[in-house]
């Protein structure tokens, strides 16, 4: 039972995270001590656009080892059923103005369940350090002195442009990427406008409900109304809807088009290079 808790706990999660020296020391102690309750340890794990099949071997390794999965609002219950039957689940899911729990209250739980010896897999969805507020999750278990590991997803322009045909990089079109958030900490859209509007291809996070804000801003700096757009909701998931016209057509009939799901807003001329079946 020691050399089951020594070689499948705390010690291999750190190895596998690539923290070799951390790894041999929690090794040494699990067999010192005979723990037969390794300490915590908390992956930060992105879960993709949605689809169980995006997911990263690792991610899904995770998922079949966690006693706890603390989620969010758009992980699908596809990707949540390859979690092991018996592992916990705390939903701590987010929408706009409306927060199950806040996040220093979700970095508290986070810390509590590792120091209670659980392995945790918070699972965020699309990449975990794109917008995902995982580098304040990370800055809180770090200040805990919480072990964790990061692991990567497919963030949303990628699986959002994948799914659409839309080449987020064009040798006659874009050479630069800028990725963009259009719901911010303190709900207001302040953003360097004329830096976007010289910008090449732009991906806008979460920005539905600020469109207008949007177009009022770049406009304002200068960036084309006719500049080719394209809306994409649920993006990544078999449940896909592309909305494509010109940045002002697009926002004109936005709201009447959207049922409500994730979208994200690709702007820039490759929007024009999409490729369709």
């Amino acid at each position: 039972r020691v050399l089951e808790a020594a070689l499948s706990g705390r010690a291999a999660d750190l190895m596998f995270a690539g923290q070799e020296d951390a790894a041999h020391r929690a090794f040494a102690d699990a067999i010192a001590e005979g723990a037969t309750r390794p300490a915590g340890m908390v992956h930060l794990v992105g879960a993709g656009p949605g689809a169980a099949d995006l997911l990263t071997l690792r991610a899904q390794r995770l998922l079949g080892e966690a006693d706890v999965i603390v989620h969010d609002r758009l992980v699908s219950d596809a990707v949540l059923a390859m979690a092991r039957r018996d592992a916990r689940r705390i939903y701590v899911g987010k929408a706009r103005a409306h927060h199950c729990l806040q996040q220093h209250e979700i970095n508290a739980l986070l810390v509590r369940l590792a120091r209670e010896g659980q392995r945790v897999v918070r699972l965020k969805g699309g990449d975990p350090l794109v917008f995902g507020r995982g580098g304040e999750e990370a800055e809180a278990l770090a200040a805990a002195g919480i072990a964790f590991e990061i692991v990567p997803g497919v963030t949303a322009a990628l699986a959002c442009a994948a799914g659409a045909g839309i080449p987020l990089t064009h040798r006659d079109a874009a050479r630069m990427v800028t990725f963009v958030t259009g719901h911010t900490k303190d709900g207001a859209v302040d953003l360097d406008w004329p830096t976007l509007a010289r910008s090449g291809t732009l991906a806008v996070y979460m920005g539905v409900v600020t469109l207008r804000h949007l177009f009022d801003g770049l406009t304002g700096a200068g960036y084309p109304a006719g500049t080719p757009a394209a809306l994409i909701e649920r993006g990544g998931t078999d449940a896909q809807r592309v909305l494509a016209a010109s940045f002002a057509d697009v926002v004109a009939g936005a709201a009447a088009w959207s049922t409500g799901g994730p979208a994200l807003l690709l702007l820039g001329d490759v929007v024009a290079h999409r490729i369709t079946a």
